[in-house]
């Protein structure tokens, strides 16, 4: 965080809610929470780029969809701050370039460490494939929970909120749109 709040911060929020900073459970607490919300924002410092590495040897003859699964989403939304996570299923119809598997995770990871809606989070990932692979086609879908519901204002438990992004030949293909929705399907293959 470029302007990062110091431990002085956290105390005083520590103090604002009723509590008592300096109480032993909560000592270390002010520079844990500066910690991690580093790391919960670290995506702001990454350039989606720099994560895709793209390999044209492998790529030449391959004219099918790659899909990767099970994607770990943890973010925060932006308008409480409250944690969402869940599992994105990001694949692409390659156009003479592929990247390596674990490249569609860490592009995921760029824009999930950043306060986010989860709409805008799966455009992200789409565009920014599709912007920086230029493949044939890229599609994106999302599944996540989110706390913001679960534990205030409706607090309904495990709700789900599924958004999709399809892009290039997926948006006019029929069948390959048919065919990356069964592969994304959370119940694929049982």
């Amino acid at each position: 965080m470029s302007e990062e709040f110091t431990e002085h911060d956290w105390r005083r929020f520590l103090r604002s809610i009723g509590e008592n900073p300096d109480r032993p459970g909560l000592i270390e607490t002010p520079a844990r929470v500066s910690k991690a919300w580093t790391h919960w924002t670290s995506g702001y410092q990454q350039d989606p780029a720099s994560v895709m590495k793209a390999f044209e040897d492998g790529a030449e003859d391959y004219n099918e969809l790659i899909v990767v699964r099970n994607i770990p989403v943890y973010s925060h939304c932006e308008h409480h701050l409250a944690p969402f996570f869940g599992k994105a299923t990001v694949g692409y119809l390659p156009n003479g370039k592929i990247v390596g598997l674990s490249k569609l995770t860490r592009l995921v990871e760029c824009f999930t460490k950043r306060l986010q809606v989860q709409e805008r989070l799966t455009m992200q990932v789409a565009n920014a494939l599709m912007e920086i692979l230029e493949p044939r086609a890229t599609g994106v879908v999302i599944r996540c929970r989110h706390l913001c519901m679960e534990s205030r204002g409706i607090r309904t438990t495990g709700e789900e909120t599924v958004t999709s992004a399809m892009l290039g030949e997926l948006q006019t293909n029929l069948g390959m749109r048919t065919e990356f929705l069964d592969l994304a399907r959370e119940d694929f293959g049982r």
